[in-house]
C-alpha cells in the first residue's frame, strides 16, 4: 500500500543535508576563529568562542534528535504498511464467507458497498461504454476514501455487519469475529504509533529550526555576524577572511 509518507521522507532527507551542512560549516568557522588566537576579540558576547561552541553543541544535539525521531517515524510507517497490507484481501474473504453462509441479499448488498469503498471504487450512474461484443461494460469510478483511518472504519463496519448475521460462523480462525476484532485493534495501534511518531518528529524539527534559523542569536545569523566581524578586522583580502569566506550558511525554512 503506497503512502505519501515515503515521498515526504525522501524529500525531507534532501533538506536534512542542508541543515547538517550549516552545522558542519559552523564547526569549521569555530576552528578558524580559534586559530586566529588573541587577534580574535569580538565585542559581541555571542561571537566569543565559548558561546559559539554552545550554539554548535545545541545544534548538533538537535539534529541528532531529528535523526532519531525520523528513524522512529520510518519504522512506524513501515510497520503500519505491513499491518494494513492484508486488509483488503481479508475484507474480500469476509464477504465470500458471508455469501457462503447464506446471508440475505440485503446484507450482501451492504457488504458489497463496503468492499467497493475499501477498494476505492463504486458503481457509476454514467452511461456504460459497450464492449466489443456489444454488451455494456460496467463503469467504475474511483472514490477517495483510502486513508488509513477510513480503511479501518470500513473494515469495522464490515465486521459488524457479519457479526449480526447468525449464519456467519466460518471455520477459519482468522475469519472469526473475535480474530477480526483483534485485527482492528492492531490496525488502530499501528496508525496511532505513526501519528505519535509524526508528532515527535515535528517537535524535534521545530526545536532544530529555532536553534538554527529563527530564535535570537540563531546559528545562521551568528555565523553571518562572525564572518562580517572577521572581514572588518582582518580585511576582505586577508588570509584570515579567505579561510571562512567560502563557508556558506543558508536558512532552510519551509515556505
Amino acid at each position: 500500500m503506497a503512502t505519501s509518507e515515503q515521498a515526504n521522507s525522501k524529500k525531507n532527507s534532501v533538506s536534512e543535508t542542508g541543515h547538517l551542512k550549516n552545522v558542519t560549516h559552523f564547526e569549521q568557522l569555530i576552528a578558524c576563529c580559534t586559530g586566529y588566537g588573541i587577534a580574535y576579540q569580538p565585542s559581541q558576547q555571542v561571537f566569543l568562542l565559548p558561546q559559539l561552541t554552545q550554539i554548535y553543541n545545541d545544534a548538533t544535539e538537535a539534529i541528532t534528535k531529528v535523526n532519531a525521531r525520523s528513524n522512529f517515524f520510518n519504522q512506524a510507517t513501515g510497520t503500519r504498511q505491513t499491518v494494513y497490507e492484508p486488509l483488503k484481501p481479508l475484507a474480500t474473504r469476509i464477504y465470500n464467507a458471508l455469501e457462503a453462509s447464506g446471508a440475505p441479499a440485503t446484507s450482501l448488498k451492504d457488504a458489497r458497498t463496503i468492499i467497493n469503498k475499501l477498494t476505492g471504487k463504486r458503481a457509476s450512474t454514467a452511461t456504460p461504454q459497450p464492449q466489443t461484443d456489444g454488451t455494456p461494460a460496467p463503469v467504475q469510478i474511483s472514490v477517495s476514501q483510502q486513508s488509513y483511518d477510513r480503511l479501518t472504519d470500513h473494515l469495522e463496519k464490515l465486521i459488524n455487519l457479519a457479526s449480526i448475521e447468525s449464519s456467519y460462523n466460518p471455520n477459519e480462525s482468522n475469519l472469526k469475529i473475535a480474530s477480526l476484532n483483534a485485527y482492528v485493534i492492531q490496525l488502530k495501534a499501528a496508525n496511532t504509533a505513526v501519528i505519535q511518531a509524526q508528532r515527535d518528529l515535528n517537535n524535534a524539527r521545530m526545536t532544530r529550526d529555532n536553534l538554527l534559523y529563527t530564535q535570537p542569536n540563531n546559528l545562521v545569523d551568528v555565523a553571518t555576524g562572525v564572518k562580517s566581524y572577521v572581514k572588518s578586522v582582518f580585511g576582505a583580502r586577508s588570509e584570515a577572511y579567505r579561510q571562512i569566506s567560502g563557508l556558506s550558511f543558508r536558512k532552510q525554512l519551509k515556505k
